[in-house]
């Protein structure tokens, strides 16, 4: 980066990039999943994926919460030539950079259709559904604070693309109309011409 800025890429927009993939994963697995009668059967397979995809919700939409927490509090403003990564950017890499875990994560959900119908594919969808609340949960905040919130690439690639890794010392924060992704790290809503 030129004159000591970093690239900063969204902390709601890493955190949101998993949502997607784990969730239409989850509900095509578990789609096949249900076609296998399994060793527990349809009935149970699928009551226990429903008990699993709850749980799994309320566990990754509340992980490491309170790391976020202490990051956003002491975030300081970005400075004046840190580069502001692209939201479609930010998706490409952390879904590049998990690409062989999302697809051991639907084969084992597949795969455990024969056991429990159904029950790995709602585990997974679940998953990013709890992804899906941590990022509004942050798009809250971000509200509130009237500020963006951004992380170092460089800390990021380094923990794995984990926002709130232990490679991540801190926060960044910019003004609520910077980037090219609205709070909660969805795309941001142009107003139609008139």
């Amino acid at each position: 980066m030129s004159r000591g800025g970093q690239g900063l890429a969204r902390v709601a927009v890493v955190v949101r990039a998993g949502a997607a993939p784990m969730w239409w994963l989850g509900v095509f697995a578990a789609g096949i999943g249900v076609l296998v009668p399994g060793v527990t059967g349809r009935r149970i397979g699928v009551m226990a994926g429903a008990a699993l995809f709850v749980v799994a919700v309320a566990v990754v939409a509340s992980h490491r919460r309170k790391r976020y927490v202490a990051l956003v509090g002491s975030a300081a403003r970005a400075a004046k030539h840190d580069v502001l990564q692209d939201r479609a950017v930010s998706v490409r890499n952390w879904r590049r950079g998990h690409r062989w875990w999302l697809l051991l994560g639907f084969l084992a959900a597949l795969g455990s259709a024969f056991a429990v119908p159904a029950a790995g594919g709602m585990l997974l969808a679940g998953c990013g559904t709890g992804l899906r609340l941590k990022a509004a949960w942050l798009g809250r905040r971000e509200r509130d604070e009237d500020a963006l919130l951004w992380v170092r690439a460089d800390w990021l690639a380094a923990d794995g693309g984990r926002p709130a890794g232990k490679a991540v010392r801190a926060y960044r924060s910019t003004g609520i109309a910077a980037g090219d992704a609205a709070p909660g790290g969805a795309r941001r809503r142009t107003a139609a011409l008139v």
